[in-house]
């Protein structure tokens, strides 16, 4: 009784009135469901705060060895509601001007160590012991130690040297001799199928022919007045470029090819 005398008195309903106008807490008031629905920056960071002491008080017992699997899962599921709540009233102090409390920040545990998770759900405590949940964890190590794995692999081929892809291999001329010497015996090798295959005398085979070391220009190296030169010019007489058919030509070849079709049509009647 003497309590509800208390709460009715002048004095108590005037400092009540009072601390809603400043924005301090009262006994009586709940926190709202939307965070959208409060204005007030000041109201926002107190429910934020409180949010804060709720999850470090689930945090706190959800270490305790005597909760069964159920009441650990339950606990966890609490922990992780709260921290969605807590998201969105960060989201509205930064929508009312206030601080950014959403810094990219990993989570940690009291170990200092980042708490697990998938999917933005996080175990806490002893819900990383749950069944299933050692083995999903296992499993996604697994995977990542084989992803750190190729990445080091691709790595490990980047920011080579030019001698990795071969651009220096021709610098000292012994590359060069060694391939030489090998198209000089595939040249040898070609001469004398060749003259077999077409019952000739063997003869020993001719010197291969070398094309120009430098390399043939085109036509906008060109200086003025210069021809451009015939790639095939190297090989002297043996092999001659091809020579294209004029506009007459053609259609020569083309008129006979309908007098033949023609015949063809007539021979069958």
């Amino acid at each position: 009784a003497r309590n509800e005398e208390k709460a009715q008195s002048m004095l108590y309903r005037f400092r009540e009135a009072q601390a809603a106008e400043l924005g301090l807490a009262t006994k009586g008031s709940k926190r709202p469901r939307m965070a959208s629905a409060c204005k007030s920056l000041r109201d926002c960071e107190r429910w934020r705060g409180e949010i804060l002491r709720e999850i470090s008080r689930k945090v706190s017992k959800i270490q305790d060895a005597g909760l069964t699997d159920y009441e650990v899962r339950d606990l966890n599921d609490e922990i992780n509601k709260l921290m969605r709540e807590k998201r969105h009233w960060e989201n509205q102090i930064i929508a009312l001007g206030g601080a950014n409390y959403r810094r990219n920040v990993a989570m940690v545990d009291e170990d200092g160590q980042e708490v697990p998770g998938t999917r933005g759900y996080k175990y806490f405590g002893r819900a990383r012991d749950l069944p299933g949940v050692k083995e999903l964890f296992a499993t996604k190590a697994s995977k990542e130690e084989e992803e750190s794995h190729v990445l080091q692999r691709y790595k490990q081929y980047l920011d080579q040297p030019p001698s990795y892809t071969g651009d220096e291999d021709e610098d000292d001329g012994t590359l060069l001799a060694f391939e030489r010497e090998a198209e000089e015996e595939d040249w040898a090798e070609a001469y004398t199928s060749l003259q077999q295959a077409l019952s000739l005398p063997e003869t020993p085979p001719p010197e291969m022919p070398i094309p120009p070391a430098e390399p043939l220009k085109t036509a906008g190296q060109l200086k003025e007045g210069e021809e451009p030169s015939n790639p095939l010019a190297w090989l002297g007489d043996q092999i001659k470029p091809p020579k294209m058919p004029s506009e007459e030509e053609m259609e020569k070849v083309l008129l006979e090819m309908r007098k033949q079709v023609l015949l063809r049509e007539y021979a069958a009647e």
